[in-house]
């Protein structure tokens, strides 16, 4: 099961959050930064729910010091107002995404799925969409266990794009992302190499590939979301 480390000074607060993730992961609590870290040394933790204004050691610490010793797993800040400076310091630090108090609990679980999807994604190197599977290990795209053969281009915008369902990405992004930033290519190329991947996975239900007009594509999820698998 899940693991999720909640890091807020507030019992009644961390009380309130147990509540209602207790049902989907297992919780575990800490009262500050420097409980986080005793935790962290004997527990598996998924994740983390880390407010900012704590005692001894602050949210903003406490990440500083995960990052700087290469811990890259995923931090929700907790805050109660949220500016641009703010968010500007957070990312900086290695934050992952920020929700503001009074919590709305069904938002916190879609964000915590998210990034347990994401992380999953990233440490694991595979998509799986029923019988669809994207490796990025072994740079292979399979629909019912058929190899179907990608060049190298549409193989990483396929996997950027499935990495983050339902995110529209701009050509300028995708161009930069997987053309490099320096690159003169032309927008058209990036319909050319979008309608590739759409027209030899048109049999598969599992997702599809949409443009959204005068902004850029995103890929839609069918039924149930992306699970990762071990390579």
């Amino acid at each position: 099961m899940v693991t999720i480390l909640i890091v807020e000074d507030d019992e009644k607060i961390r009380r309130l959050i147990r509540t209602q993730l207790s049902g989907a992961y297992r919780v575990l609590e800490a009262g500050d930064g420097e409980q986080a870290l005793d935790v962290l040394d004997h527990e598996a933790v998924d994740l983390l729910i880390v407010d900012i204004m704590m005692p001894r050691m602050d949210g903003h610490e406490l990440v500083r010091t995960l990052r700087e010793g290469g811990d890259m797993r995923p931090v929700i800040m907790l805050t109660a107002m949220l500016s641009f400076d703010h968010k500007k310091t957070g990312f900086a630090e290695g934050v992952d995404d920020y929700m503001t108090k009074p919590i709305h609990y069904e938002e916190l679980l879609w964000r915590i799925e998210a990034l347990l999807r994401r992380a999953r994604i990233a440490d694991e190197k595979r998509i799986t969409l029923g019988g669809f599977t994207l490796s990025a290990t072994e740079r292979t795209a399979r629909l019912d266990g058929r190899e179907i053969p990608l060049t190298n281009k549409e193989f990483d915008l396929l996997y950027k794009l499935l990495s983050y369902p339902n995110v529209v990405f701009t050509k300028q992004q995708l161009m930069d992302a997987i053309w490099g930033m320096d690159s003169e290519t032309e927008y058209d190329t990036i319909k050319t190499y979008v309608s590739r991947p759409r027209s030899k996975f048109a049999d598969c239900g599992e997702f599809e590939l949409i443009a959204i007009r005068g902004l850029g594509y995103k890929a839609v999820i069918r039924g149930k979301e992306a699970r990762c698998e071990q390579t």
